[in-house]
């Protein structure tokens, strides 16, 4: 088995940060087949071969997953499309460029791989 753990910091406010991750699960669901349920702001998503949580808060989300051994093969691929899911949807200057006019922030890009 195979762990994927990825995390980004974010500008967004709780709620804002919550709903662009419902639309992500929306999407994951839709294209996947991903069961996806939420306890709190915590998303646990699941189907065969994956499961998983998406930690959400109003500074930072957090994924950690756990691939079975086919999908296990496809670690990188996977990694390589959150992150780039991340980037688009929690990256701090463009989210916060996105809500006013030419303002920016820092953010921290963090990725455990094991």
């Amino acid at each position: 088995m195979s762990e994927i753990k990825i995390s980004r910091t974010h500008s967004l406010d709780l709620a804002d940060a919550r709903e662009v991750a419902e639309g992500v699960a929306a999407r994951l669901k839709k294209d996947y087949g991903l069961d996806c349920v939420w306890k709190r702001n915590v998303l646990h998503f699941s189907r065969t071969g994956l499961t998983g949580e998406l930690h959400v808060s109003a500074h930072d989300v957090r994924l950690e997953a756990t691939l079975g051994v086919l999908l296990g093969f496809l670690k990188p691929r996977i990694e390589k499309e959150i992150e780039a899911q991340f980037d688009k949807y929690f990256n701090p200057p463009l989210a916060k460029k996105a809500r006013s006019p030419g303002g920016t922030a820092g953010g921290k890009k963090k990725t455990t791989r094991r």
